[in-house]
């Protein structure tokens, strides 16, 4: 091996040491993003998001395939099953960028609608259109949908033919079109594509036993044919609960009574609600109707090569592994016009840039922020830290790039002693970052480093002669392996909202008058919130309930308050005896409010719920669909439950 300590030389040495093509992808392109002009205002309006979940949902259900060794064989048919077979998707993926290992993959979701009967000949529809990104360096997921309306170029081959909504692209030229159109609009290399038929939704969720999910108010249409009523039938009623095919789907795909906005958040709610189900209770006695549910429509296609039953396992444990609060939505703020819509300019930019760079801190400063504290940190500063840097990719001047671009993050770098090359004794994968042995600062350096290296590991200095004869006593030693490609992770950028003081106000008479009639009907005791945001008042909008009793599971029982505030958004208060509900499963954090502990769920820097675990039941403060109630209010919301006062 060799290296180089000139400044540069090295950083277009190739992807890898070893010419190897590997998976999944590099850092996105440069091309120029679309700017639409603004005409005049009018809300979005987005196709069925919640389609997404099948692409989560082949993975999940992998992890629970490859570990039944009976049905190795099986997963392997079915893997094969949903590669591309149709002629539209066979031709679009030659326009897919070949993954990179270790790097963040992107995946285009296309749900589309063939119709039965009298328009079965029409075009078929792209209502959904979103990206996904499975990020392993962040340990995050990102997802970013187009509205179906939007005004962008329609690319069908190397050349834009038109102007025109964004849907459009898949009647003109199928999957090839939105994928070329999709590229061109973001400057993003996108590795797979997944097109899901829309009338296997319902099938699949059924097959899955039906999906838990928290309905946040009362929702309800009858069609009757009139005019001023076509619309779809809906029936549901608020609380926790599980849902069949058709009620999931009636649910992601609701907007007559409020917007885009809403009904985007609705379907990332019923995406993170599978999530969490699978990983937690996954049967594998379903699995065989449920692949054929899903093989039945879905076709995933990928840059380069077949999709391997080994990628979506790998993707399987990925997601299940996923921490709480590193799910994230950006959405195109702004958007509006009439038949065809237009975002303002940058809008596109600004969220493409939130979909490729997912704060994973935000929640943890957000917290802090919220609690009045800061976010501990046991890592020196980089200037306290000194830095060894040794080639162990045989690519020549890695060692030098790593210790160039390590010293511009402020680290103080070494050179080994006595002239010796900065080539570690052996090659290596995985970039090696060693701390010295004993040493809680030099342990918390490299631990803070990591996400600089990623994908990397973080050991103590081995008892290697070789490699110990190089260090001169850096705290930290890092061996560049073969996945480093010639720079560096940017920085992480946390911007934690700013505490402020909660918007409440004290009126425990509210709760107590709606919790008093079900006092004996429940079975064990309800705490009132005494504490209320403070343009709140019970739901009764259009006569709706705003306080159900209901049966939750077999032998327990829920109940669930919902308030309206002055601007028309609802949030909840959700009581039970069971404490087995799988969205409980994904906590953030856990912290002491006014001496009770509570479990804190965040959705990126929002503060989604505060749950309150007790011997008798489990007490859940949920914010609105749109996380409206700041972080404080929800906080005090929560350390305002009181129990019930005994009646008189």
């Amino acid at each position: 091996m060799r290296t180089t300590l000139k400044r540069g030389v090295g950083r277009g040495a190739g992807l890898n040491g070893n010419g190897r093509v590997v998976f999944p992808p590099s850092a996105p392109s440069t091309v120029a993003r679309y700017q639409p002009p603004p005409p005049p205002q009018r809300r979005s309006r987005v196709g069925l998001v919640g389609k997404i979940l099948l692409f989560a949902l082949l993975l999940l259900l992998a992890l629970g395939v490859g570990a039944a060794g009976g049905t190795y064989l099986y997963f392997h048919q079915s893997v094969a099953a949903i590669r591309p077979h149709s002629r539209d998707v066979i031709r679009a993926e030659r326009n897919l960028d070949i993954p990179v290992a270790h790097h963040a993959a992107v995946a285009l979701v296309i749900g589309y609608d063939h119709r039965a009967g009298d328009a079965a000949s029409d075009p078929s529809r792209s209502d959904t259109i979103m990206l996904i990104r499975a990020d392993p360096v962040t340990n995050s997921i990102s997802l970013l949908s187009f509205p179906r309306d939007l005004g962008v170029p329609i690319y069908c081959g190397p050349t834009s033919t038109t102007v025109d909504r964004i849907n459009s692209a898949y009647a003109r030229c199928g999957a090839r079109g939105t994928l070329l159109t999709v590229k061109h609009l973001t400057g993003l290399k996108i590795n797979y594509l997944i097109t899901v038929n829309f009338h296997g939704f319902k099938e699949i969720v059924d097959q899955l036993g039906g999906v838990w999910m928290d309905i946040d108010r009362r929702y309800y249409n009858k069609n009757t044919g009139a005019s001023y009523d076509n619309y779809a039938n809906i029936n549901l009623m608020p609380g926790y609960q599980r849902l069949d095919g058709e009620q999931a789907l009636d649910f992601v795909r609701f907007r007559h009574t409020d917007d885009d906005y809403h009904r985007v958040a609705r379907q990332q709610e019923f995406v993170r609600a599978i999530k969490e189900q699978v990983s937690q209770s996954f049967s594998i006695t379903k699995l065989p109707h449920l692949v054929d549910a899903i093989v039945n429509n879905i076709e995933v296609a990928e840059g380069g090569r077949k999709l391997q039953g080994s990628e979506v396992l790998s993707y399987a444990s990925f997601a299940l592994g996923l921490p709480g609060g590193h799910f994230f939505q950006p959405r195109i703020q702004g958007v509006n016009g009439a038949a065809v819509t237009s975002a303002p300019t940058g809008a596109i930019q600004e969220a493409v840039g939130q979909f490729e760079n997912p704060d994973v801190q935000s929640s943890k400063a957000a917290n802090a922020s919220a609690l009045g504290t800061h976010v501990k940190t046991k890592a020196p500063p980089p200037s306290k830290v000194s830095v060894l840097v040794l080639n162990g990719n045989g690519v020549a001047g890695a060692a030098a790039n790593g210790s160039y671009l390590l010293g511009q993050r402020g680290y103080v770098t070494l050179v080994p002693p006595g002239q010796l090359r900065a080539d570690a004794p052996t090659d290596v994968f995985h970039s090696q970052i060693y701390y010295a042995p004993g040493n809680a600062k030099a342990r918390a350096a490299a631990q803070a480093m990591l996400p600089l290296l990623q994908p990397a590991k973080v050991s103590a200095l081995p008892r290697d002669r070789k490699l110990r004869a190089l260090d001169p006593g850096a705290m930290v030693v890092v061996v560049l392996g073969q996945t480093f490609h010639g720079e560096l992770a940017p920085i992480p950028t946390t911007n934690a909202p700013p505490h402020q003081a909660p918007s409440v106000r004290a009126e425990p008479s509210v709760g107590q008058s709606l919790l008093e009639p079900l006092r004996t009907r429940t079975g064990f005791p309800l705490q009132v919130p005494t504490v209320l945001e403070e343009s709140s008042y019970p739901d009764s909008y259009n006569g709706d309930l705003a306080a159900r009793v209901y049966p939750i599971v077999k032998g327990h029982k829920a109940v669930r308050l919902v308030f309206r505030t002055g601007a028309g958004e609802y949030w909840g208060i959700q009581e039970s005896d069971w404490n087995g509900a799988p969205v409980l499963a994904d906590r953030s954090f856990r912290h002491d409010l006014g001496g009770r502990e509570f479990d804190l769920y965040y959705s990126g820097s929002h503060l989604h719920m505060a749950v309150l675990q007790t011997k008798s039941g489990s007490y859940w403060v949920v914010n609105t669909l749109l996380d409206s109630l700041s972080n404080e209010t929800m906080l005090a919301i929560a350390k305002g439950l009181r129990p019930l006062p005994a009646a008189k």
